[in-house]
C-alpha cells in the first residue's frame, strides 16, 4: 500500500519539481520521510538535500497537528462514526506508546525515531495530546525523533546501494 501511495502521489505530482514531490511526500502520514528519503534517493539527490527536503516535510504537519487535534476531535465527536474512529485510535495509541506514558516527552522521542509503520510523526501528535504532554516538549520530542528516523533512514539507504 505505501508503495502504491507513494507511486500516486509521483505520478500525479510530476507537473511539480522533484524537491516538491519529496516534500509532498515526506508530509503525508504513513510514508512520511521513510518514503521521502528513499524517493529522493531515486532522483539521485545527495544525502543532504534528501535528508533536508524529507525533514521539511514530515516537520510541516507537527505544529498544525499538535494544535488542532484536540479542538476538531471535540468537535467531531458528535459524529458517531468518529467516535468510533477515535475510540480506535485512541486504544490503537495507548497500546503502541508505553513509552510514552512511561517516560513522557523522552518516550515520545523514542516512539517517533523507531522506523516502523505507525510510529512516525502523526502517531506522535496523537500521542502526545492523548498523553496531554506540553506543546513545546511536545513538538521539540517529536521534531528530534523525525531527526533521528531520518538519520537512520538515510543512513541505510544512502550506505546499502
Amino acid at each position: 500500500m505505501k508503495e502504491e501511495i507513494k507511486q500516486f502521489v509521483v505520478e500525479n505530482l510530476s507537473f511539480l519539481p522533484q524537491e516538491v514531490i519529496v516534500v509532498v511526500i515526506s508530509a503525508l502520514p504513513i510514508l512520511e520521510l521513510r518514503g521521502g528519503i528513499p524517493l529522493a534517493y531515486t532522483f539521485d539527490f545527495s544525502f543532504f538535500k534528501a535528508f533536508s527536503l524529507s525533514l521539511l516535510g514530515n516537520a510541516l504537519p507537527i505544529i498544525p497537528l499538535l494544535l488542532l487535534f484536540h479542538p476538531l476531535s471535540n468537535w467531531l465527536m458528535k459524529f458517531k462514526w468518529y467516535k468510533r474512529f477515535y475510540d480506535w485510535l485512541y486504544h490503537r495509541t495507548i497500546n503502541k506508546s508505553k513509552n510514552v506514558d512511561k517516560y513522557g516527552a523522552i518516550g515520545l522521542i523514542l516512539f517517533t525515531a523507531v522506523p516502523l509503520p505507525t510510529t512516525g510523526a502523526y502517531s506522535a501528535c496523537v500521542a502526545a495530546a492523548l498523553f496531554a504532554i506540553r506543546f513545546k516538549y511536545a513538538f521539540l520530542s517529536i521534531l528530534t525523533g523525525v531527526i533521528i528516523a531520518g538519520l537512520g533512514v538515510g543512513a541505510a539507504i544512502y550506505s546499502i546501494f
